[in-house]
């Protein structure tokens, strides 16, 4: 059995991986490529009935 430390007075390396296996894994999953499937409802920034016909 090992003996406890505290979690400030652990190394650099040992608080690596304690938090490493804590962390949540995305299973192979990138969230930064992820693509919005519905873009219908994206934002818009002309108006929707404009004052002049020229506006557009």
């Amino acid at each position: 059995m090992e003996k406890f430390t505290p979690y400030e007075k652990l190394s650099k390396k040992e608080k690596k991986k304690l938090d490493s296996e804590k962390r949540r894994d995305w299973n192979g999953l990138n969230p930064v490529t992820r693509v919005v499937e519905d873009e219908r409802k994206e934002y818009k920034r002309k108006p929707k009935h404009p004052k002049n016909y020229d506006e557009e």
